[in-house]
């Protein structure tokens, strides 16, 4: 799915009512109904009481058309203007004396003591503020949005959360309404996804107000939400006549004494994510460990007896992983660094793999074309340097990831895949992540379908999603708490099956994801 910028959506509005010949005010009457169309579908006229706090621009004609729909069904509907300026739009206006016409008179809040009570058995509507907002909320507009989230009634924010923007994080955090419910015209926002402000709403649906589909579809983007619908076309079916060497030989190297269950879970990965052979290339301490642990794993052993000391092997790997376990002593940091500068093979790197390249920056001019690096916020922190909010995060790593031709796989909630100036933004994973090895299984998956064909960024975007959808069938059985990384193994069949099955109900919940 595309996510596009504010400026898009503007122009893609004007291109509609141009094309369409219709009026500006047609356009937010669809939109409008399109809201009161979900709720009067979820409530049937339930006497419940709902406040609809309008603005007085365009997101706040918007709750106006909404409140005069409501109305008009016999709802317990109260509407607000918040009244900051005596500037409005025109769409806002004619709403405004529409919704007089039909003997609905909005109350006008003009400060702090005229604001109406709220019980948190109560609906909200948020249509205060919409993709215009250019500067954050002040005074009692903010004070009366800090109201609105305590008394923790069931919110939903029109398009967007008040004191959102889209496309960069809020100036003042403490101004943004708390969403329930987000429902978004024609496509989710990229704020929706990123640390920072993905926990301003639980969950979001995109509502098709009928923009252009001649200039959506035509439009280029360079974000792209990653469901089922997106990974579906990359699958590459197995034929009846092959065999193990039409999928590759991948190489784990990694291990240290006592982290060597980081590369059995790696090799693990890979091997089930469908590479036809795989070998680990781990320190003597951990030969026997590995055999018994993953016995589908070939073993090579490093001279070290606690740690790589000199990584040399005999063998033509499709891919290689590197980093699981591998610790940072003296003697792997130079083991590893001679293998960048010599290697032409494939790479995908990972954990301390990637805190000696952030030690070591010169090697990462060595590193392979799209070279995959799946680091978690501290070892991106440590390769790209600090940043001051999500957005300037993934700027710096658009950067980073085009100054050196990389693919780097931004690990979190929804892990975003950043590579050619794109961000491929990851729709599936659970809280039960934040555990111990998950990392690791993401980079044998990786490689695993690196070992395959798959080129690296559909093998890093691939991966992500399935190794996140594994994860989120696995945790019907086990629970978030009691979801361990092998777990995560187990279910990666389940996740190539779930491919083929109908997708879910487009309804997101923004609980929080962790990989």
């Amino acid at each position: 799915m595309k996510i596009f910028t504010a400026e898009q959506l503007y122009e893609a509005d004007k291109i509609t009512i141009k094309k369409n010949k219709i009026a500006s005010s047609d356009l937010m009457e669809h939109a409008a109904t399109q809201v009161f169309t979900w709720i009067h579908s979820r409530m049937q006229g339930a006497p419940v009481p709902i406040h609809v706090f309008c603005g007085i621009g365009n997101n706040g004609g918007d709750g106006l058309v909404l409140g005069r729909h409501l109305l008009q069904h016999g709802y317990k509907v109260q509407v607000y203007v918040v009244n900051f300026s005596d500037q409005r739009s025109e769409d806002f206006l004619l709403n405004y004396n529409r919704l007089k016409d039909a003997e609905c008179w909005p109350t006008l809040i003009k400060g702090e003591g005229e604001f109406p009570k709220i019980t948190k058995d109560d609906i909200v509507v948020d249509a205060i503020f919409g993709l215009g907002l250019n500067r954050a909320p002040e005074g009692w507009v903010k004070a009366l949005m800090q109201h609105v989230n305590d008394a923790r009634a069931y919110t939903i924010a029109v398009d967007v959360p008040s004191g959102l923007y889209a496309n960069s994080a809020p100036d003042d955090m403490e101004a943004v309404v708390h969403a329930n419910m987000v429902l978004t015209f024609q496509a989710p926002k990229l704020s929706f996804f990123l640390p920072e402000t993905g926990k301003f709403l639980q969950s979001w649906e995109v509502l098709d107000i009928g923009l252009d589909p001649e200039y959506l579809n035509a439009t280029d983007v360079t974000m792209q939400l990653i469901g089922k619908q997106e990974v579906l076309p990359m699958y590459v079916p197995r034929q009846k006549y092959s065999h193990k060497g039409n999928y590759g030989h991948s190489l784990i190297i990694g291990g240290s004494f006592g982290k060597i269950g980081a590369v059995s879970l790696a090799g693990k990965a890979c091997l089930t994510t469908g590479a036809g052979l795989v070998t680990a290339y781990i320190p003597e301490c951990g030969y026997e460990i590995l055999q018994i642990a993953v016995p589908e794993v070939m073993v090579t052993s490093d001279p070290g007896k606690r740690q790589i000391a000199d990584i040399k092997f005999d063998m033509a790997p499709t891919v290689i992983g590197v980093g699981p376990g591998m610790g940072t002593d003296d003697q792997t940091r130079n083991a590893f660094a001679e293998f960048i500068r010599t290697n032409e093979c494939p790479l995908v790197i990972d954990a301390d793999g990637l805190n000696i390249l952030a030690a070591e920056k010169e090697l990462l001019e060595s590193l392979p074309a799209k070279t995959v690096l799946t680091p978690h916020p501290g070892e991106l922190e440590r390769l790209i340097g600090a940043w001051t909010d999500d957005f300037d995060k993934l700027e710096k790593t658009k950067a980073f990831a085009k100054k050196y031709d990389l693919v780097i796989v931004v690990k979190g909630a929804h892990s975003v895949t950043v590579c050619d100036q794109k961000l491929y933004i990851n729709t599936t994973g659970n809280p039960g992540m934040a555990t111990g090895g998950s990392g690791d299984v993401l980079l044998g998956m990786i490689t695993g379908l690196i070992s395959q064909g798959y080129d690296p960024l559909q093998a890093a975007v691939f991966g992500v999603y399935l190794h996140g959808r594994a994860a989120d069938i696995a945790v019907n059985d086990t629970s978030y708490q009691g979801l361990l990384a092998s777990d995560i193994i187990d279910y990666i069949g389940d996740a190539f099956i779930d491919l083929f099955k109908r997708p879910e109900p487009p309804v997101h919940e923004e609980e929080g994801k962790h990989e």
